[in-house]
């Protein structure tokens, strides 16, 4: 079941986050939105409403979810960067992904969607300069600080994470 809810494990954040580490992170986002659409684009009804593990999202919920959840990203980014250490708006995931848009709606709208926003967010996080790269802001669950270099890597594992359960589906 583990493997199947996190079947490229959970993310680990290096003790030293290097240029390389930036770079290869930034490539993952740029890549994400292409890579889904292709995986997906022959996807039928039926497994677009399919789940990759019992109890968990369909292809569809999935999709969506990740455009929902990268586009809080991206406005992170920005908060972090206009405020002092900001505490930001957390959401919940499980309950976005019940509402009848998330269960419903045509995929291309979040895959066109992830597109646009994927394209301007590698813009931006490729201007970013290491003191921008420092800054950070306040997750409340946990209280925690993520500096924007961690939360690269966070969004980065985040895409390949839900890829490999659409990649679960489309093997079913």
């Amino acid at each position: 079941m583990n493997k199947l809810r996190y079947p490229i494990g959970k993310f680990e954040c290096p003790e030293v986050i290097t240029s390389t580490h930036i770079e290869n992170w930034i490539s993952d986002i740029e890549e994400l939105p292409l890579k889904i659409s292709n995986l997906v684009s022959g996807f039928t009804e039926k497994q677009l409403e399919t789940s990759y593990r019992d109890g968990g999202w369909t292809a569809r919920q999935v999709i969506h979810h990740i455009h929902d959840s990268h586009h809080n990203g991206y406005i992170r980014f920005k908060w972090a960067l206009t405020e002092e250490t900001p505490v930001i708006k957390a959401y919940n995931e499980q309950l976005w992904a019940e509402l009848f848009d998330t269960k419903t709606a045509p995929i291309h709208l979040s895959l066109d969607l992830l597109t646009a926003l994927h394209a301007k967010w590698v813009y931006f996080l490729k201007g970013l300069s290491d003191s921008d790269l420092n800054k950070a802001f306040i997750h409340p669950e946990g209280n925690i600080a993520i500096s924007l270099r961690e939360d690269i890597g966070i969004y980065a594992w985040h895409g390949n994470h839900h890829l490999a359960h659409l990649k679960i589906i489309a093997q079913l």
